[in-house]
């Protein structure tokens, strides 16, 4: 299986590209710290589904999904920190967050591919 043919690593692919731009307006005070970890979070997403895939068995495949949900929840977390620090505007958050969660649903269910295997 070719990881870049996958719609769930395509879609990781567009939420770090939809961070970076976010994240560019950030302070520059926090460009080794908030913009910094939001970045590297989204990153390891796609980074993740791409190891798994590379993995030998179902099992570590399956952890490194896992991996990249977790980063997924970081990047959530991070983002509503972004904005109670009004770095971002309350509709800058709902449509980066539509696109965390169209991304979620796919690894979720990806996941759930696996699992049947």
């Amino acid at each position: 299986m070719d990881y870049k043919e996958l719609d769930v690593w395509k879609h990781a692919r567009g939420l770090v590209k939809l961070v970076y731009l976010l994240t560019q307006s950030f302070p520059k005070e926090e460009l080794y710290g908030l913009s910094n970890q939001i970045r590297r979070s989204s990153v390891s997403v796609p980074s993740n589904i791409a190891e798994g895939i590379g993995r030998k068995s179902n099992k570590e495949t399956i952890q490194f999904l896992f991996i990249a949900k977790g980063s997924l929840n970081e990047v959530e977390t991070q983002l509503y920190l972004s904005f109670d620090l009004e770095y971002i505007s309350e509709i800058e958050l709902k449509e980066i967050l539509e696109k965390l969660i169209s991304c979620r649903k796919l690894l979720n269910g990806f996941i759930n591919y696996y699992k049947k295997l």
